[in-house]
Order: structure tokens, then C-alpha cells, then sequence
């Protein structure tokens, strides 16, 4: 029954994929993989490598681009069904296994996550199935050389989930601290072997960010100095509210009650668990934690929670609800919410033809090029519109191998600032429902350089 539950949801999620359109982060995300390196400012290169196979397999389209997301969570379940029942001596070891799936298949995090491309979908198939291996390399059966090879196997899919999302590394450092506190796994040769299949799958990372002046490194370990102690009951809400809505409110308590009886019964899971929970703390006293950066430790959670002993039914029930009424509202809308409250829409919605507008209306003023200094937008009109060449000019695109370009006869497309008047050639809104989600202006300078974005095959 759990597996049919299982592929009922993959259908879900890759209909859900195909459906609603790309974020500007996903359309980001896609030029990457046409450009496919070892390394990119903002985050390492497994979501490029996942998005250029799905649109391998699929196209350049919206579900070619999420194709691997949701199938990714069919082995991600398998792994961390074997992985809890080995994880739990003291549960009832069947069961354990289901029961962690399905509380990490009823969260939104990865109910409607699967079913979008970010880092944080290669990162947890990656995590789980890290947990898989490392519940065998732990496995008191084996002899220390019989577990040789799964510590090995651990050490390099921990690297895989680096090189998804550096968060990766708060796990390496919670099994670093199971690893010292623990007799019998200290004294192993297995946990010390597993570093070099670690830093062997991180070093593609690593060697770019080296011949990077080590842009990426600095530009996330940079977030760990921000410091805003005034707003830190402010940033300690929102970091709680938003774990209550992704994990979905009955599911977070259970998570909440079973990392708390790990601390007392399970060594190696409160490891974990605690080490990135502690860091995401710390870091809400000084600064915004976004929602999904605790994405990493869910797959953890799910197992940790079962040390509870609590009933799993009813907040397995609620989360799929949620998590449906969610999908059913992004693909169909049913309830005419405004735009700014509803999130999904306000991220999605109108990009098509907001981006063939733009696209006509400078070239009606006879422009050969698209030029937009704005990422994200760039990439959308990149990706949506055919009609011009778009050029990137923010500074970060000078890390990608792309052709430079300079041309005179350029629109800019920019955000309007309030208040702004008098430069625009024109003006033009991306609008849902007729609502304005935000307004941009189009100015001609006398000229422009960047780097030319691929196109849609």
C-alpha cells in the first residue's frame, strides 16, 4: 500500500512539475546547466548537472527541467525505509521504515519541494541516501573490514549532497561529533577512510572556487558575520514559523518531541540532528534564516521523530492534506486569492507574457538585444521569449563560461523604483489576474556589456 501511496504521489508531483511555471531561481538554475562547471557563485553545480540530464531526457521545457525531482524521491523513500530500520534497534523494525518515509513524503518541504529544481532537491535524495549507507557501515553485525565499504560509500555520498548545498557540511560535522564521542566508532578504521571519498567527491568544488579567487566560499560563509541582535525575536519567529509550515504543524512537533528523546537514547541521530539545528539557531540571533536552509536535516528528523513513540497517522493524514490542498491551489487555483497571498502565483505567474511584451516592445524600438542587470529576470526572459538575445550584466555571470557581448542598440529592462520618472522609453508590468506583480522600465543607454544568455533549444 505505501508504495502505491508512494507513485500515486510521483504522478502528483510530476504533473504538479509540468504545470506551474518556472521561479526565476529554477530559470537561474537552467542557465547553469547549459553552462555546466565545477562551481557557481551562489551555490556548487548538482542542480545544473540534475537539470541538464532531466532536459536531456525531457527538453527544454518546465518538466524537463524538474524531470529528476520528483523521480528522485522513489529511491530517496527506499533508501530512508532501510536506512530507519537500522537506525532504530528498538522499534519494530518493519514498520520503522515505513513510518519515516511517509512522514518525510507527507512534509511540504518535500511534498511540493520535489516537484520544484533547487539545491535542495539533489540535497536530500543525497542525504537519504547517505543515512542508508552509514546504517549499514554502523551496523554492529559487521566487522570493522565488512563495514569498510560503506563508510567509504558514506564519505562520498555526503560529498554528492556538498556539492548539491554547502549545508551538507553541518551533517559532516554532526557524524564527525557521533563519531569522537562514540568508543566503538572511534576506534574503527572506517569512519577515518571515509574522508578521502569525502573530499574526493567535494574537490570539483573546491578546485573551482581555488581558481575563483574563492567567490562562492566567501559569498555564503560571508552570511555567518551578518549580526542583528535588535531583530532576533523577529528572526527567531519567522525561522520557527517557517519550519511549522514546511514541516506542517502535527509533523514539526513530532520532530521537535523526537529530536528531544534522541538526546537521551540515540546518540548518533541527536548528532545529526543538533549540530545544523544549532547552527540555524545561532544564526536566527543575528540574521534571517530562510525557511527551506534546514532542508538538510528533515530526512533525519523523520527517522528521529519515531524515537518518540508517538502515533504517526494523524500527522502523516494532516501533512498530505496540506501538502494537497497546496498542489491543488498551485495548479488550479481554486480559491481566488490575491497574488500577494499567494505565494506560488506571485513567484510564477505571468511570465510568459510579460516576457513576449517586453520582448516586442523593444524590438518595436529596434533593438537587436534584451539586456536586464536583475539575475533572476534575465534568466526568465531567457528562457521564456525567443525573440531577442538577453544579456546579463550583473558581475556574477563573468564567473560563468559565456560569451561576452556588447551591443549598441540595447533595451535595458530594470525594476521601477517608486517615484521613478521622466528616463523610461517605456513601461511595462508582469500582472496576474490583472493585478500588477511588479512593474519594470525599459531604457535604450548608449551602450551595454555582459555576457549572452543561451536559448531554449
Amino acid at each position: 500500500m505505501f508504495w502505491g501511496l508512494l507513485a500515486g504521489l510521483t504522478i502528483i508531483r510530476l504533473y504538479l512539475a509540468a504545470s506551474v511555471p518556472l521561479t526565476p531561481d529554477e530559470a537561474y538554475y537552467w542557465v547553469w546547466s547549459r553552462n555546466l562547471q565545477p562551481g557557481y557563485l551562489d551555490h556548487p553545480f548538482m542542480v545544473a548537472l540534475w537539470i541538464g540530464i532531466g532536459t536531456w531526457l525531457g527538453g527544454d521545457t518546465t518538466l524537463g527541467v524538474r524531470l529528476l525531482g520528483p523521480l528522485s524521491v522513489l529511491p530517496g523513500s527506499w533508501a530512508l525505509y532501510h536506512a530507519a530500520r537500522r537506525l532504530l534497534p528498538d522499534c519494530s523494525w518493519p514498520q520503522s521504515g515505513l513510518n519515516a518515509a511517509l512522514l518525510l513524503n507527507a512534509t511540504l518541504m518535500l511534498g511540493l519541494g520535489a516537484a520544484t529544481m533547487t539545491p535542495d532537491t539533489p540535497l536530500l535524495f543525497f542525504i537519504t541516501l547517505f543515512l542508508y549507507t552509514l546504517s549499514r557501515a554502523i551496523d554492529p553485525a559487521l566487522t570493522p573490514r565488512a563495514a569498510l565499504p560503506w563508510w567509504v560509500g558514506s564519505g562520498l555520498l555526503l560529498g554528492l549532497a556538498f556539492d548539491s548545498k554547502y549545508t551538507a557540511v553541518l551533517i559532516g560535522l554532526g557524524l564527525g561529533g557521533a563519531v569522537l564521542t562514540t568508543k566503538r566508532l572511534r576506534q574503527q578504521p572506517g569512519p577515518w577512510l571515509a574522508l578521502p571519498g569525502l573530499f574526493m567527491a567535494m574537490s570539483p568544488v573546491i578546485v573551482w572556487n581555488a581558481g575563483h579567487h574563492w567567490a562562492s566560499f566567501i559569498r555564503q560563509g560571508g552570511r555567518t558575520g551578518d549580526w542583528h541582535p535588535a531583530r532576533a525575536l523577529q528572526f527567531m519567529g519567522e525561522l520557527i514559523g517557517g519550519q511549522i509550515g514546511l514541516a506542517t504543524p502535527l509533523i514539526f512537533i513530532l520532530f521537535a518531541v523526537g529530536l528531544w528523546v534522541c538526546l537521551k537514547r540515540n546518540r548518533l541521530l541527536a548528532w545529526l540532528a543538533l549540530v545544523p539545528t544549532v547552527v540555524f539557531v545561532t544564526h536566527a540571533f543575528g540574521d534571517r534564516v530562510q525557511p527551506n536552509w534546514p532542508a538538510v536535516i528533515y530526512p533525519v528528523l523523520a527517522i528521529a521523530a519515531l524515537e518518540a513513540g508517538w502515533r504517526i497517522r494523524w500527522p502523516v493524514v494532516s501533512g498530505l492534506v496540506i501538502t494537497m490542498i497546496v498542489c491543488i491551489q498551485a495548479i488550479f487555483s481554486p480559491l481566488h486569492l490575491v497574488p500577494h497571498r499567494d505565494p506560488v502565483l506571485r513567484l510564477t505567474g505571468g511570465w510568459d507574457e510579460f516576457s513576449r511584451k517586453v520582448a516586442l516592445q523593444a524590438k518595436a524600438q529596434g533593438a537587436t538585444v534584451l539586456a536586464a542587470e536583475d539575475y533572476g529576470l534575465a534568466s526568465r526572459l531567457a528562457f521564456t521569449q525567443n525573440i531577442l538575445p538577453v544579456i546579463g550584466t550583473d558581475p556574477r555571470w563573468h564567473l560563468f563560461r559565456l560569451p561576452a557581448a556588447a551591443a549598441a542598440k540595447t533595451v535595458v529592462i530594470e525594476e521601477q523604483r517608486h517615484g521613478e520618472e521622466g528616463q523610461e522609453t517605456a513601461t511595462s508590468c508582469r500582472e496576474v489576474r490583472g493585478q500588477a506583480i511588479r512593474c519594470y522600465t525599459l531604457h535604450e543607454p548608449d551602450f551595454v556589456t555582459g555576457v549572452r544568455l543561451p536559448e531554449r533549444s
